[in-house]
């Protein structure tokens, strides 16, 4: 049911306690924080029908929101408030349910009985704030949000969910007082100060969800309106499940990019850096390209913060700033170890550069990231942390530069003609895409509502030969290194996002979000 079809449906019926009592509810699309969030609740009677059934007026919001969040057929249908409210009480049990699947464990020290948070506390404790917490980390999980956001704002607190890559609201709590006392809740998980509330603060805890360890990474900040708080969600078991057949043709990434990574990642020595922003899938391509050379023939060494898949076969070390163990003192100490092949997950500062390239050139084929926002931005970047360039173009083999892009949901997307306006916004010409068909997706429950379901990666790879490092020693301006670039066959990589425009794969919006406009 549409939410068009929804308003202009006839009256709906009124279902009374006794009725509702007879019947199966469902929260598989409805979780059971949103239904007591919004006072209603999705039901199945005796015929396998579906039932919406709110105790506030249905009017075209709510039947919008209900359409895009209850895949397949449902009717909608009235409760009076006080008997809803009886009802969502009676099945209290299933927020229970769920905070017997959310068995929190502290990272770090072992706690003492009275600190620690089990199992049995928190089944005991009923109110309406754990079981929104709760409620909130199942919903996310099942959502594949990478993310949680907790915002405070002057209309109360705003959740968020980043799902492949982008935030969109899943549940607002009007109530100021609510909203305060569920981040002191995440801080009590994090084992965090609940009194300070005017600096950052960072946590972690640990989750098992129905037999799978889940770790939920905390950052709380401070702003105008009350503390705000970020939970990075890492589910390690499905990474390292997914990894073990992991390639980079799994990534998206295209055949001449993978010929040329592959031909890198070979190199007896030097040194492979990935660029890109935060969340571009930098740490995923080195694991994937990793994983293809991981023959068991070569000592191979990670250093990371930190450590997100386990790779069999390989050393992983998590870098542990309080008790001393950096990137340059956990690199330094690597060498010692006899490496063939080196992962240092971030080269942050100077002297972390310094140690990498010297190991590069040593013999050791280094692996590594650095934000920058291209393959060109890279030069710069290092030349600005003081790192000799003489040494440091001669290291290094190559660059790879990413972005991760949506592609449209399989199940809704249709034929489209992007208009005038797009196409200039574009930096395209009308005839552009004459004769191809491009798709976008209209927006559906398995996508919820956003028309993407999924991303794949879209890279530009710079090969250094013995010209491009002339030029960038004479420090040659950044067109003249891009027009060398090209003449040795680097793709541009707006190149490649409007090839998977072309392809039907994604949509001009998409790629403008992500890539610069030529």
């Amino acid at each position: 049911m549409s939410a068009e079809d929804a308003t202009s449906a006839a009256e709906p019926r009124t279902l009374t306690l006794g009725e509702l009592s007879t019947m199966t509810p469902d929260f598989s699309s409805l979780s059971y924080g949103e239904c007591l969030e919004r006072e209603c609740l999705l039901v199945a009677d005796a015929q396998d029908v579906r039932h919406f059934v709110s105790a506030h007026p249905l009017d075209e919001a709510l039947c919008t929101w209900a359409s895009f969040k209850i895949p397949g057929a449902f009717t909608l249908a009235l409760a009076h408030p006080v008997e809803l409210k009886a009802m969502l009480s009676r099945l209290e049990a299933h927020g229970q349910a769920i905070a017997q699947v959310l068995r929190l464990e502290h990272a770090g020290s072992p706690q003492t009985a009275n600190e620690e948070i089990t199992l049995k506390s928190i089944a005991r404790d009923e109110s309406q704030v754990v079981r929104l917490a709760n409620s909130t980390l199942y919903d996310a999980h099942k959502s594949g949000a990478s993310d949680i956001h907790f915002e405070n704002t002057p209309q109360g607190l705003v959740i968020k969910y980043r799902i492949d890559g982008v935030l969109s609201q899943a549940r607002h709590l009007p109530d100021a007082s609510m909203a305060e006392q569920v981040i002191s809740r995440l801080k009590v998980m994090a084992e965090l100060d609940i009194g300070e509330k005017r600096i950052p603060q960072d946590g972690r805890f640990a989750v098992n969800l129905g037999g799978r360890d889940i770790d939920f990474r905390v950052s709380v900040m401070p702003g105008l309106f009350g503390q705000d708080a970020v939970l990075r969600i890492l589910d390690k078991q499905s990474l390292t499940a997914e990894l073990a057949q992991l390639t980079l043709d799994l990534l998206g990434i295209d055949a001449a990019a993978q010929r040329t990574i592959r031909q890198l990642a070979s190199q007896p020595y030097g040194m492979l850096l990935v660029t890109g922003p935060t969340g571009s899938g930098k740490t995923t391509t080195l694991y994937a390209t990793l994983s293809e050379i991981n023959r068991g023939d070569d000592k191979i060494i990670t250093i990371e913060d930190p450590v997100e898949y386990q790779l069999p076969g390989v050393l992983q070390i998590p870098v542990n700033e309080r008790k001393g163990l950096s990137f340059a003192k956990g690199l330094r100490s690597i060498l010692r170890h006899d490496p063939d092949r080196i992962l240092v997950g971030e080269i942050r500062d100077r002297e972390t550069a310094e140690i990498a390239v010297q190991a590069a050139l040593t013999g050791h084929l280094v692996f590594t990231t650095v934000h920058a926002n291209s393959v060109f931005d890279v030069l710069s970047r290092f030349r600005h942390m003081g790192v000799d360039a003489y040494s440091f173009v001669t290291a290094l083999n190559g660059v790879v530069a990413q972005r991760l892009v949506r592609l449209n949901c399989p199940r809704c997307s249709e034929a489209c003609e992007p208009d005038d306006a797009l196409l200039q916004a574009s930096g395209l010409a009308r005839g552009a895409f004459a004769g191809q068909a491009l798709r976008q997706g209209r927006g559906c429950a398995h996508c919820r509502a956003t028309g993407y379901k999924g991303r794949r990666a879209l890279t530009e790879v710079l090969v250094l030969d013995d010209a491009l490092r002339e030029l960038i020693l004479r420090q040659a301006p950044i067109a003249q290194l891009k027009e060398a670039a090209r003449a040795q066959g680097m793709v541009l990589m707006r190149q490649q996002a409007l090839e998977a425009v072309r392809l039907g794969q994604t949509t001009l919006q998409e790629i403008n979000r992500v890539t610069f406009v030529a």
